[in-house]
Parts: C-alpha cells; structure tokens; sequence
C-alpha cells in the first residue's frame, strides 16, 4: 500500500524499518524493536439536510472536484464524534446549525489520494443560523432533487438517488 511505503525509519527508536508481509499486507517493520505499522483510515462525516422537499448543497472551493457541489461535510478528528463533527462542518460550510438525528449510510472507499476511507452520513435539520457560505465552501444553496447541479463525490450521487 502506498501510505505504508512512506516509513523509511521506526517512530519509536529510529532505526531503518523493513517491509515485510504481516497480517495480510505488506507493512513496514522495525526488526529492532519489533513496532509495525498499521494504516488508520481516514473518516469523514457529511449532512443530508432536507427541506421544503429541497436538500442542501455546498459547492466545493478546493481541488479535487473544485466547483462542484456536494453535501456539508469534512473530516473528523481524533478522539472527535463523527455526529459532531458532521454537525461541526455543517455551521463551518453554511452557516447553520443542526440537529443530527439519525445515521443514513456508512460508505467505504476512498475516491483520490486525499479522500475519507470512510464518510459517515447523517440526517440533520436545521435547527438555527442564516444561510451563508463559508469555510471551504464558496456557495451553499438549497436544490430540489429534479435540479441537481454537478456533483463532486459518489456518496454524495449515492445518498441523493437513494434517499
């Protein structure tokens, strides 16, 4: 796996790491200290917000898929509740507050080199604030589903042709 390739030297005592098969993969190994290296994966957490029979879309600011539009989202960080963070990038990117209420889908696979392994969907609904865009986001916009602009990801096409 590329990610694994990157460990040149062992983070706990620094001598020169191995690339060996173990669990599965290849992975480096420090054949001093014994420490491997396992590759956390990158999750992600997004709001489905409906309203008026409309759902809310931001359009992206940032590369990839710069100028297309998406759901609120963005990474959660350690230690950080996925609900919160989806309803954190949620004020960030428009500006209003929500309530999550409940999960809607949990999608595995990551699209380009920077992307979530996972992205942790939400239903939300607004609960205060005033629409405006912000953050990585240059507009944010409510769509009927018969309207869709482009958009950027494929859990984003995945959550609006299915729910």
């Amino acid at each position: 796996m590329a990610r694994n390739e990157n460990f040149k030297f062992c983070p706990r005592c620094g001598a020169e790491v191995a690339h060996e098969d173990k669990y599965g993969m290849v992975r480096p190994v420090c054949p001093q200290c014994g420490w491997i290296h396992f590759v956390d994966p990158k999750v992600a957490a997004a709001v489905l917000i409906e309203w008026d029979g409309r759902v809310l879309l931001v359009r992206r600011t940032n590369e990839p898929f710069r100028g297309m539009w998406t759901l609120p989202a963005g990474f959660v960080n350690g230690g950080e509740d996925p609900a919160e963070a989806a309803a954190r990038e949620c004020l960030e990117e428009t500006g209003l507050t929500v309530r999550v209420t409940h999960v809607l889908d949990v999608i595995a696979g990551r699209e380009h080199n920077r992307g979530a392994d996972f992205i942790i969907v939400y239903h939300a609904e607004v609960i205060s604030g005033a629409l405006l865009a912000a953050d990585d986001a240059d507009a944010a916009e409510w769509f009927a589903r018969e309207a869709l602009p482009p958009l950027a990801f494929k859990a984003t096409q995945r959550i609006l042709a299915g729910n």
